[in-house]
């Protein structure tokens, strides 16, 4: 009877599809094609970036009739942004590009149904990989935007509400390019407005035009099955959305405040700054790191206003770099918060248009493709960001009851930052670790500002 039970369990949660199709853009654009850019290259062995958005019934019509809805928005949005609609191609140099027809088949949308899922049960606080069957493009390299779609939508019918699953290819564009487009999405299918507010800058050659021709066959094979390689197992991953609301971020960043910084004349350190360091600080301690052991802090900034001339926010693209800084464990942990802010705060102001563009030829001189995992020895990675408005997406149907990351390059220190869903200066963090370090992260409640 047990296996019974159980097996009915599995079905109540399991997700079925129910549908696939394509959406073009709502009128005929013609032959396009779009160079990718230093800025893009480096993330083709990356793999999809994955979004799920989940909203709760509302009375506004049954579910096809929101799922068509989307699908309308989503061909008048899809004139502007129509370079998701393509695919990733080559020209006759080897250049890599984002090529656009009218014979191309466009955006994927899958329509799914998981009546046995709740809207609450995907606001929990531990990690989405329990609900990777929601969103499309599980382990799928961006490389393969050479043959797949550049976006795949999955709508799944959920017990109480609607879950949007989005994968989007990381080499066409950025965290700011996606809510720019899932934003004006969004305004096209709730009424605000009848087509694209801001359209997209789509000229990525305008930030950097140097042709870079790449060598993919090292690319491949970093997809591969691990289990067939030699060496100890994997250790087990875990992921968890801490909260921190408004007082609590606000208490980080007074603390990181409150001692002075070892140089003199350093500015006050900002909320990211402040939040990052107390992250930076609380994983590594988690991780029961010697004094000796380096520790490597990362975050992919938006270089939009940093590169010269700057490029506006709509740049669609990649425009972001990794910032890479590191110290000493022991420095980080015995040190008052100040002293982690401050590394933190110096690698990101010395990033200025001169050192992306010394970064930018030295990679054109020697490219080399970046796997997901290759942020730093002991590292946290931030990626996203809480300016992006995610709850403000309203398809028509109210704002989303939650935002989270998909399975998708994560690994150990991988960090996402979000908007709280509190409101105002509140950031929800998520964050992957060893399931050992994660325990102890969890207990930890100076970290958890209790």
């Amino acid at each position: 009877m047990a296996g019974v039970e159980a097996g009915k369990e599995e079905e109540a949660t399991a997700v079925r599809i129910t549908g696939k199709s394509h959406v073009k853009p709502g009128k005929l654009i013609g032959r396009k094609e779009c160079q990718l850019v230093t800025f893009d290259l480096p993330y083709l062995a990356f793999y999809y970036n994955q979004k799920l958005l989940f909203y709760k019934n509302d009375g506004c019509g049954e579910f096809e009739d929101k799922v068509e809805k989307l699908k309308e928005g989503l061909r008048v949005v899809l004139e502007e942004f129509y370079q998701l609609g393509g695919k990733l191609g080559k020209d006759d140099d080897g250049v890599l590009r984002v090529d656009y027809d009218d014979d191309m088949d466009g955006v994927e949308v899958v329509e799914a149904v998981a009546e046995g899922i709740t809207v609450d049960e995907l606001t929990g606080d531990d990690g989405t990989s329990s609900f990777k069957e929601l969103i499309p493009f599980n382990g799928v390299l961006n490389l393969e935007g050479l043959h797949r779609p550049l976006l795949s939508i999955q709508l799944t019918k959920l017990k109480d509400g609607v879950a949007m699953g989005s994968a989007f290819n990381h080499a066409v564009l950025d965290g700011t390019s996606t809510w720019h487009f899932m934003s004006s999405w969004a305004q096209i299918c709730n009424g605000t407005s009848s087509s694209v507010v801001v359209p997209p800058f789509l000229d990525r050659t305008k930030a950097r035009n140097t042709r870079v021709k790449l060598d993919f066959s090292p690319v491949v094979s970093c997809n591969g099955d691990d289990a067939t390689k030699q060496g100890p197992p994997a250790p087990q991953m875990r992921e968890k959305l801490f909260r921190f609301s408004e007082a609590a971020v606000d208490k980080i960043k007074s603390r990181a405040n409150s001692t002075p910084p070892p140089s003199h004349g350093s500015k006050p350190f900002s909320t990211f700054q402040s939040l990052a360091v107390h992250i930076w600080r609380h994983v590594s301690q988690a991780r029961n790191l010697k004094p000796e052991d380096c520790t490597v802090f990362t975050v992919f900034a938006d270089c939009r206003k940093r590169v010269d001339p700057p490029m506006p926010d709509s740049y669609f693209g990649n425009l972001i770099q990794a910032i890479f800084t590191a110290t000493a464990a022991g420095l980080l942990l015995e040190n008052p918060p100040s002293f982690g802010a401050s590394v933190i705060q110096k690698a990101i102001e010395s990033h200025d248009a001169k050192a992306i563009d010394e970064r930018n030829k030295a990679w054109e001189a020697a490219p080399k493709i970046f796997q997901f995992k290759d942020a730093g020895v002991n590292c946290v990675a931030v990626g996203s960001s809480p300016r992006f408005k995610v709850y403000e997406v309203d398809f028509g149907w109210g704002e989303p009851v939650g935002v989270r990351s998909g399975s998708n390059n994560r690994f150990d220190g991988m960090v996402y930052l979000y908007q709280g869903k509190s409101g105002g200066r509140s950031i929800d963090v998520e964050i992957t670790m060893e399931a050992q370090a994660m325990e102890k992260l969890e207990k930890d409640k100076e970290f958890l500002m209790e």
